[in-house]
């Protein structure tokens, strides 16, 4: 714990590092952080919305998940069958019985086209984001944090925020934190340091993390009677003082669970689906598997709990399981769509049945994709291989004309069998929601090339 008493353990309290804040460092102190911040002027052209991103690392199936084609032979349809939705003639894959329940409130697009098979992180990270995190052009337009609550703009949750026994994400295909050009002061909020802070406020179901963390907003809030009563709080100027709120307020209420619902908790968590002992240690991928099982249902209730203090740019992701080849490496759809296709059905259901009964349907929007699909046809093996003509997505929220599907696929699930939507359409359909590009055309700020990047792609038909 943090002896907030001792004045040089304050100053270095208030450092970004000590927060926790990723690639926000640069030595800035968190004052500094924040008078780089959001300014109400902006509130012209930014809408009142969150997005999550929820990134399916390692290149999901088509079949599996939104579009089973059971009419197509057997090398080719959804393995395990289909599954009916609460839209009359809609079919998921039958892994998916959590949100075929959800169908109605969601669109899926079955036309989208990543564009190659490569591993990398292209829909979030790449030539279409000036080589930057979606997030981190938010930032540079917003600010890096919210102007009423001092929370960051733009956060990453990867499994380490959750479980200090994770392991740490692969950066070989791309990296989540990149800024490309926007600089570091862009980059996103990171809560997986090894900070004392953070170790107190991971989010963790287990009581005694919760009495910890109580703890931990008991020194708070005495640090916090200690400047009051000295009078210290009246000399500092706003951002100082903007700091400390960020302390007091968003960032350790959004790691505090005491006064969630347990039975909420219960709901989103999906460490018990796959416990770790059940999963075949033959795939060199398995420690993988075991992540994404123990965190994904936790890490979409931080990230919902981050938009609901300011955070407007949240990506969520495990490290690299969608990668269903039956190779030595990596499981076959059966085994995959257990250890993955469960927990993701689990969580993503949890997060927007959450998001439904608190009147937030149009204030966040969910995006759900990979970097690439699979291959149409099953493989000796029984997995299936890397695939850029076509891969699945997934929306939700966000004040958006959502219907339940967008676009179709060939007969094999192979190609667009109607206008592609491409990864440019996908963010230009972010930066609609996100925006007043009316608005944002006026503002001298916005750096040219991210203007010409926001104005250049078309938004998804008939959604925006």
């Amino acid at each position: 714990m943090i002896d907030f008493y001792d004045p040089c353990k304050r100053r270095s309290f208030l450092q970004v590092g000590s927060l926790g804040l990723g690639g926000m460092l640069g030595g800035m102190a968190l004052p500094q952080i924040l008078e780089a911040g959001s300014d109400p002027a902006t509130s012209r052209f930014l809408r009142d919305r969150s997005v999550v991103f929820l990134f399916m690392h390692g290149g999901p199936p088509q079949t599996e998940t939104f579009d089973p084609k059971m009419t197509a032979a057997s090398e080719y349809r959804c393995f395990n069958g289909e599954i009916k939705t609460s839209v009359p003639g809609l079919t998921y894959g039958a892994s998916l019985e959590k949100l075929a329940r959800l169908a109605d409130k969601t669109t899926v697009v079955r036309s989208f086209q990543p564009g190659d098979g490569n591993h990398n992180i292209k829909p979030l990270v790449s030539s279409h984001s000036l080589s930057a995190n979606v997030g981190s052009l938010y930032s540079r337009i917003s600010g890096i944090t919210d102007g009423t609550t001092g929370m960051p703009t733009n956060a990453v949750l990867l499994p380490r925020a959750i479980d200090e026994e994770a392991q740490t994400v692969t950066k070989q295909f791309g990296d989540f934190s990149d800024t490309g050009k926007m600089g570091s002061a862009y980059a996103p909020f990171v809560p997986s340091g090894k900070g004392a802070l953070m170790e107190n406020m991971r989010l963790n179901i287990p009581q005694a993390r919760l009495d910890d963390r109580r703890a931990l907003l008991k020194s708070l809030d005495g640090f916090k009677r200690d400047l009051d009563s000295t009078g210290t709080m009246e000399g500092i100027d706003k951002f100082n003082r903007q700091a400390y709120d960020v302390i007091f307020g968003g960032v350790t209420q959004a790691f505090d669970l005491s006064n969630e619902d347990p039975r909420l908790i219960d709901r989103y968590d999906t460490s018990q689906l796959v416990p770790p002992d059940k999963i075949d240690k033959k795939w060199n991928n398995h420690k993988n598997y075991r992540d994404h099982g123990q965190t994904l249902g936790k890490l979409m209730l931080l990230a919902r709990r981050l938009c609901e203090r300011g955070s407007r740019f949240v990506t969520v992701t495990t490290n690299f399981v969608w990668d269903f080849h039956a190779d030595v490496n990596n499981a076959t759809l059966d085994e995959g769509m257990r250890y993955v296709g469960m927990p993701y059905d689990h969580a993503v259901s949890a997060f927007i049945e959450d998001i439904e009964a608190r009147g937030l349907s149009d204030k966040i929007l969910l995006v759900t994709c990979g970097e690439m699909g699979r291959t149409p046809k099953i493989n000796a093996k029984g997995g299936r291989d890397h695939w850029g003509r076509l891969g699945p997505l997934l929306l939700y929220g966000g004040g958006l004309n959502l219907g339940p599907v967008v676009g179709r696929s060939d007969a094999v699930a192979g190609e667009p069998n109607s206008q592609a939507v491409k990864i440019s359409n996908l963010l230009a359909t972010i930066f609609h929601s996100m925006f007043d590009i009316g608005e944002l055309r006026l503002e001298p700020s916005v750096p040219r090339p991210l203007m010409q990047l926001i104005e250049s792609g078309q938004p998804i038909e008939s959604i925006i």
